[in-house]
């Protein structure tokens, strides 16, 4: 992996280094995501509020990426994929600099809203931009590369994130972020090619993809089959303290697990998506039905759930199949496929947590919320079904 696919771009670099400027990208998205996640105690002890209420910067976050990501993928599309990602690493720079200066929640809740803006656009353009440097046959693989900086982000960036926001003020974790968006915005300037806009690239052309009933059961596959890895993710910390029992030092390393399933899966995922993606997506989600139903009975030991949890981290991979399928099914409109993807994965970060309240609230343990995420991962089924047949109807009728 060293020469790019394409001599029209007159590329600055190897593709590697393309990969890794663009992942470091994807790195501080993670970081800045997850990490907000981890510093919601330490947000509220500061600003003097309660702990529901700090909750509202998260969810304000995932607004932003819902907002965010179609508009600008829609409105930029004649614009050229490195000039984008150089706008998109600034916005998130001053955006995540402001959260770090925030004088109140009201404030907070306004500057992490900003800060989502641009994360689905990010995602989307970078992926475009790798994908359209390899084959056909490389594409989901290079792809899953680029997002291998999110995954890797929980290993690394939101443990020394979580680290600074104990030790030193929340605030700094943001300073952290900013910094490195600063770094990636330098290495794509540096590494990353300019190449052309695609020719009769119009947002018209890109709200087409609206129609396509494929596309809507595909994203269905995305938001409402990785709901189930949200709805036990969420509430992990706590089933290790409830249910497992285990020591205060656990939880981190209980993340650094999950991080690497979900590093190994996306990978994987990868290289399987480029074989075939809906084959992919079908194994993926059984694989996920069957390891979620078997999480509330490895919670009661630390010698079953790491290995369980480290699985649950691999179905992340989830995401690596369903953004090349859509390009596929998509031709005409990859950018808003790609800005729809991000909206579909930060809808499953909605469905999967809300799924295991309604386990909580109904007086089950914390650990029975992998039912509830295996029946999510089981709806997903439903759901490629739908796209497999609708797939099936519209080559019938071509």
């Amino acid at each position: 992996m060293d020469t790019l696919h394409t001599d029209t771009t007159q590329p600055r670099a190897g593709l590697l280094w393309v990969v890794i400027a663009l992942a470091l990208g994807t790195f501080a998205l993670g970081t800045t995501e997850f990490a907000s996640m981890t510093m919601v105690p330490y947000i509220a002890e500061n600003l003097g509020v309660g702990v529901e209420h700090v909750s509202y910067a998260i969810s304000a976050y995932a607004l932003g990426v819902v907002v965010g990501s179609p508009i600008i993928m829609v409105m930029a599309v004649k614009v050229r994929r490195r000039k984008l990602l150089l706008i998109l690493t600034a916005a998130m720079a001053v955006a995540n600099g402001l959260s770090a200066l925030a004088p109140s929640l009201s404030w907070l809740v306004f500057f992490r809203f900003l800060s989502g803006l641009s994360h689905g656009a990010y995602f989307g353009t970078a992926m475009l931009l790798a994908a359209s440097l390899v084959p056909s046959t490389m594409k989901a693989r290079v792809m899953s590369q680029v997002f291998l900086g999110l995954t890797i982000a929980t290993i690394a960036g939101v443990p020394v994130a979580t680290w600074m926001g104990q030790n030193i003020g929340w605030r700094w974790s943001f300073v952290l972020v900013t910094l490195l968006f600063v770094i990636a915005a330098v290495m794509i300037y540096i590494f990353a090619p300019n190449p052309p806009v695609k020719e009769g690239a119009s947002p018209l052309k890109e709200l087409e993809t609206l129609k396509n009933r494929e596309v809507w059961y595909t994203l269905g596959i995305a938001a409402i089959g990785g709901g189930g890895l949200f709805c036990v993710y969420t509430y992990l910390s706590e089933t290790l303290r409830q249910v497992t029992q285990a020591p205060a030092v656990w939880i981190p390393i209980m993340m650094v697990v999950f991080g690497l399933g979900s590093t190994i899966g996306n990978l994987v995922s990868g290289w399987a998506a480029d074989k075939s993606a809906m084959k992919s997506a079908l194994y993926m989600l059984i694989f996920s039905v069957v390891v979620l139903a078997i999480y509330p009975s490895a919670a009661s030991s630390l010698i079953t759930l790491v290995p369980v949890v480290f699985l649950i981290g691999c179905s992340i991979g989830l995401a690596a199949i369903i953004q090349p399928r859509l390009m596929d099914i998509a031709p005409e409109g990859q950018a808003m496929a790609g800005a729809l993807v991000q909206c579909a994965f930060n809808l499953a970060n909605a469905i999967g947590p809300w799924a295991g309240s309604l386990v909580i609230t109904a007086g089950f343990s914390i650990a029975d919320t992998g039912y509830a995420a295996s029946f999510l991962s089981l709806c997903g089924l439903g759901m490629w079904w739908l796209a497999m047949h609708e797939g099936k109807k519209s080559k019938n009728t071509r």
